[in-house]
């Protein structure tokens, strides 16, 4: 279940989500970036939630690498790690949105290059090898040897053969509207690049959309039309109408779907910050 990082909510709702999550069936509560856009910070509220749940692992889905310092990342990373006792996967990718670049004062250009420097660097830091020559290692250590796994936000050939090369699995958005044809062959085909890079067989995550309860179906349409508005109105008219995952019956479908296509891991995305979405779903799920 990933939390309402991207809907306003006060101090209140984040507790219940955080403890609603850790109490619940859910294996993992995950938290998603995005910097312009009425979201909360991603590293603050996976910090707060390592504190407010205990059993749960938490994931980033996805840390925008190439427009942050790979150093400080790592050291963000490992602090949460530790706050967590180990509870941490970081998925990682570049992302599509150049204004987050920009309003971090970043560079959109070579950013799959830059990211694969990026990633042999927080591996360094893990390890406990100082970021320059004369410096001290920048802790703290994690938890986790050599750190929390890596996953891979990728789904395009060029980008997975990349990522097999370092990241423990890939975190596609390959489902994020519900659509889940074809997902099966996209599957296949990534993991066919693990095995040429003599790697154990990735892990796999996706990611849906999903909205329940009253009013749903608007709700859904909306959240998705408004996140994708920034690159255009074609394209938030298209997510307003592709969206799928707006009853039980289509959520469970999905959830189904996913699994018979190799996914180890859906995470849920709520489209509300109603506490109230995570026992719908758990139910729509018969979890």
């Amino acid at each position: 279940m990933t939390l309402p990082t991207m809907l306003p909510h006060d101090r209140a709702t984040h507790i219940a989500w955080c403890r609603a999550i850790d109490d619940g069936p859910w294996a993992t509560l995950a938290v998603p970036e995005r910097v312009t856009y009425n979201s909360h910070d991603m590293t603050v509220q996976l910090a707060s939630a390592a504190s407010l749940t205990s059993r749960v692992k938490l994931a980033t889905t996805i840390i925008v690498l190439p427009a942050h310092d790979a150093v400080d990342t790592a050291k963000k990373m490992a602090s949460i790690d530790v706050l967590s006792e180990g509870r941490l996967t970081v998925g990682v990718g570049v992302g599509g949105r150049e204004h987050d670049y920009q309003a971090l004062g970043a560079s959109f250009a070579n950013r799959w290059a830059t990211m694969d420097a990026q990633v042999a660097t927080m591996q360094s830091v893990w390890a406990g090898e100082p970021p320059f020559e004369g410096a001290d290692p920048v802790g703290p250590a994690p938890v986790q040897t050599g750190g929390p796994a890596l996953m891979a936000g990728v789904m395009g050939p060029k980008a997975t053969a990349r990522a097999a090369k370092w990241a423990a699995g890939i975190d596609g958005a390959w489902s994020i509207f519900g659509d889940t044809s074809g997902l099966g062959d996209a599957i296949a085909a990534s993991k066919t690049w693990w095995a040429d890079a003599g790697g154990a067989p990735p892990t796999i995550s996706t990611s849906v959309w999903f909205g329940l309860g009253d009013g749903a179906e608007q709700r859904l349409g909306d959240y998705a039309a408004s996140y994708m508005a920034i690159f255009g109105d074609g394209m938030a008219d298209f997510s307003r109408s592709a969206v799928k995952a707006s009853n039980a019956e289509a959520l469970a479908q999905i959830a189904d779907d996913c699994a018979a296509a190799g996914v180890d891991e859906l995470y849920l995305v709520p489209t509300t910050a109603d506490p109230t979405e995570i026992d719908l779903a758990a139910q729509a799920l018969n979890l």
